[in-house]
C-alpha cells in the first residue's frame, strides 16, 4: 500500500511540475509553444494508437514538437520490439527534459539507442530515416502559412510510401483570434488553415475530436500514398525548395 501511495504520488508531482514547466515556457514564447498545457492522456492515445496497432512489427517513428513528454511518455510503451523513436523539440528547456525522459524511463532500460532527441527544427532536421509513422505536436495556427507548408512538405518528404502523419488542431482558434487580436493575425491564421485544408483534402484518412483536451482538439490523419507519381513528386520537391 505504500508502495502504491509513493508511486501515485510520485505520478501526481511529476504532471504537477510539467503543467508549470510548459505553462512558464508557454509565457515565455507561446508562438513556438502554442498552448498553455500538455496534451490530455487521451489526446496523446488517440495520436499513437497507429504505433500501437502495428505493435507486431518494427516501426520507425518520428515525434516532432514534443514539449514537456505527455505524448512521448504514451508513445513509448506502445513501441513494438525493434522500432526507432527520433523526437524533435525546438525549445532547448524541452529537449533537455525529453534526454532525461529518455534516460530514465524503465521500458528503455537497456535498449536506450532506440530512441533519440534532436534539439532542432523539423525542416533543419540532418536525418536520412524514412519514417512510417509522425507524430506532430506543433501548433501550425501559431506560424505563418509558409512556414506551415514547408513543414507539411518536409513531412511528406520524411514519410515512407504508405506511412502516416498524426497531428492535432485546436478547435475554436479562429473565433477566438477573431475577437481577441488584429485583423492581420485574423488573415494569417485563417489562410494557415487553408493550407492545412489542401493539405486535408489530398492526403487526409480520418479526423477525429478529443472534447477531453485543454482545449478541445481534431486529431487528423494523413497518408502518404503508397507509391507517389511523378507529379505528385515534383510538387513536394518544389515546396520544399521554396
Amino acid at each position: 500500500m505504500n508502495d502504491w501511495t509513493t508511486s501515485h504520488d510520485r505520478v501526481i508531482a511529476q504532471r504537477n511540475a510539467e503543467g508549470w514547466t510548459f505553462l512558464i515556457e508557454a509565457v515565455r514564447d507561446l508562438r513556438t509553444t502554442g498552448a498553455i498545457a500538455p496534451s490530455s492522456k487521451s489526446l496523446a492515445r488517440l495520436l499513437t494508437d497507429l504505433v500501437q496497432e502495428h505493435k507486431a512489427q518494427p516501426l520507425n517513428v518520428l515525434e516532432v514538437g514534443a514539449g514537456t513528454g505527455s505524448v512521448t511518455r504514451t508513445l513509448i510503451p506502445r513501441l513494438s520490439s525493434g522500432s526507432r523513436l527520433d523526437i524533435v523539440e525546438a525549445n532547448a528547456r524541452f529537449a533537455a527534459r525529453l534526454r532525461h525522459l529518455v534516460r530514465t524511463h524503465p521500458r528503455l532500460a537497456g535498449e536506450r539507442e532506440r530512441v533519440s532527441v534532436h534539439h532542432a527544427l523539423v525542416e533543419h532536421l540532418d536525418t536520412d530515416r524514412r519514417y512510417d509513422v509522425i507524430i506532430s505536436g506543433l501548433p501550425f495556427t501559431n506560424f505563418t502559412p509558409a512556414q506551415v507548408d514547408t513543414i507539411m512538405n518536409r513531412y511528406l518528404q520524411l514519410l515512407q510510401p504508405g506511412g502516416t502523419l498524426t497531428y492535432f488542431a485546436y478547435r475554436g482558434t479562429r473565433y477566438a483570434r477573431a475577437l481577441t487580436a488584429s485583423r492581420a493575425e485574423a488573415r494569417r491564421h485563417r489562410a494557415v488553415e487553408e493550407v492545412l485544408a489542401e493539405y486535408q483534402r489530398r492526403y487526409a484518412t480520418g479526423c477525429w475530436t478529443v472534447w477531453g483536451n485543454l482545449p478541445p482538439a481534431n486529431v487528423w490523419q494523413l497518408r502518404r500514398a503508397a507509391r507517389v507519381s511523378a507529379p505528385a513528386a515534383l510538387d513536394i520537391m518544389a515546396g520544399a525548395a521554396s
